[in-house]
């Protein structure tokens, strides 16, 4: 599934609830299905800086294809980072440099989180990309 379609499914999917709390619980509950990061993957290398929580992410190349894992130590996090992985993971390294992320504002989910949180979101976002483009280099 591409990262467009996989963006669509996500923006129809908050589109069911009414309200935000509702919204919120549905993250959570994206955070428990979360692939997890391996303990060994939980190092100050693999947190991503900028956020207020701690949150590791762990990218793997496999058939020019990045694999993320991540985890949070707070539930909205984990379930922000949840939507993110579920986005770009599986994904071409080249397909995630190039895409846009307009579905967070499509689903509202920027203007609903703390400044802390949005700048978070931003950083997650940014280190996922990061690890696209060193991937990218590496097949090049």
């Amino acid at each position: 599934m591409s990262i467009n379609d996989i963006q669509n499914e996500i923006i129809d999917e908050f589109s069911m609830f009414e309200d935000w709390e509702e919204r919120y619980q549905y993250m959570i509950d994206l955070g428990k299905d979360l692939p997890l990061i391996e303990d060994q993957f939980k190092t100050d290398s693999n947190i991503i800086k900028g956020c207020q929580s701690k949150v590791w992410v762990h990218a793997e190349l496999k058939d020019d294809k990045i694999f993320f894992t991540a985890d949070s130590d707070a539930i909205i996090t984990k379930g922000i980072i949840a939507i993110l992985i579920r986005v770009f993971s599986n994904q071409r390294p080249k397909d995630i440099i190039e895409s846009n992320t307009d579905f967070i504002e499509k689903i509202g989910l920027k203007e609903h989180l703390s400044p802390t949180r949005a700048n978070g979101l931003v950083s997650m976002i940014k280190q996922l990309k990061m690890y696209a483009i060193a991937y990218q280099t590496q097949l090049n």
